[in-house]
């Protein structure tokens, strides 16, 4: 199994990553957002010799260095003779430096690194990438490795096609924590792409998608559960397809991705699933989902037509087995999520 795992993009936190696993094949974190942004907050924005040394160190331990530049959106500045002159610049110097791989959402992007540079081409699931025509699309633009998009993950008819369609390879991206089909993703992705990438940056009053996402999944506790991740005792069913794995969470401390890490590569979790997700703590902290009474779930989902109103299969899932968090004077305790609205 190749593991993907994510990087704050410090010297001092992948030293504490790589020293605390050997189990990871490759560490990805964002680069400088003065030439491309990515779809992510970016905690830590190091800068080309940053680079250089943290990839230098990562060769050292046998394990490959990936760079996200995943913009969902560029504003047309990559379309300008600047633009391009500039990023072009920025790509030479990575290549120079060594990166293993490059991360991109711009289809234009992978065109033009496939043409002039050595680096592997790796499309972003904010390529949204769910079906065989797009994925045939992209492997012809010169693709290596396609991030499948992760609303097909329980769709293995979707996902076979994908995988019978090209052989570029793919990789699948385990444990996000997004609503399933949400429809703020691409709008989203967008700010994000702006508000952390080049000039000029914007002077937002609040983040309205992450708040409206965040309130969306407490008054409604089974989006969790209809959310698109995969549990690490479920990483069989999905060898057919791929041996290459994402861990989601460059946002996220040392200790929070190196669980992660322990429980994939050991392919079981014996606690709270909220645990492992790439989700706001204000979420986190508030459910508890027992990961070992999910077992099975997967087979309902292999089979699920996905209309949820004729199913509800999710809905009596999260009522007999989620718990909320609760303040109970000074002392915080679980109670069952016993209602049939879902409501908290």
């Amino acid at each position: 199994m190749k593991l993907y795992v994510p990087h704050v993009g410090h010297m001092e936190g992948l030293e504490d990553l790589l020293s605390g696993s050997e189990d990871i094949y490759a560490v990805y974190m964002a680069g400088t957002p003065d030439y491309v942004g990515t779809g992510r907050t970016n905690l830590s924005a190091p800068g080309l010799e940053e680079i250089r040394e943290q990839t230098e160190y990562a060769h050292d331990k046998g394990v490959k260095m990936e760079i996200v530049l995943n913009s969902s959106c560029m504003g047309g500045q990559h379309l300008t003779p600047q633009g391009f002159n500039k990023i072009n610049w920025y790509f030479d110097r990575l290549n120079d430096i060594g990166i293993d791989s490059i991360t991109i959402a711009e289809p234009y992007f992978v065109e033009m690194l496939t043409k002039d540079y050595d680096m592997e081409v790796v499309v972003s699931v904010l390529s949204f990438v769910d079906s065989p025509q797009k994925a045939e699309f992209y492997e012809e633009l010169g693709a290596d490795t396609i991030v499948v998009d992760p609303v097909v993950n329980r769709d293995f008819t979707r996902l076979e096609a994908i995988k019978d369609s090209v052989s570029c390879d793919l990789k699948l991206l385990v444990n996000e924590g997004c609503l399933y089909q949400c429809p703020f993703r691409y709008a989203h992705f967008n700010f994000f792409s702006h508000a952390n990438g080049p000039g000029p940056k914007l002077n937002v009053l609040d983040d309205y998608y992450y708040y409206k996402c965040l309130s969306l999944r407490i008054n409604d506790p089974q989006q969790l559960i209809k959310s698109p991740w995969i549990r690490p005792e479920d990483l069989k069913d999905y060898e057919h397809i791929t041996d290459t794995f994402k861990i989601g969470g460059r946002t996220h401390f040392t200790n929070w991705i190196l669980n992660n890490v322990r429980a994939y590569t050991d392919r079981s979790y014996d606690g709270n699933l909220m645990d492992l997700l790439d989700c706001p703590r204000d979420i986190r902290d508030l459910f508890f989902i027992p990961n070992k009474e999910l077992e099975g779930s997967l087979n309902q989902w292999k089979k699920c037509s996905k209309v949820c109103s004729k199913c509800g299969y999710c809905k009596r899932l999260t009522e007999k087995i989620v718990q909320v968090y609760s303040l109970d004077g000074m002392q915080q305790t679980l109670q069952p999520l016993n209602n049939t609205d879902g409501t908290i």
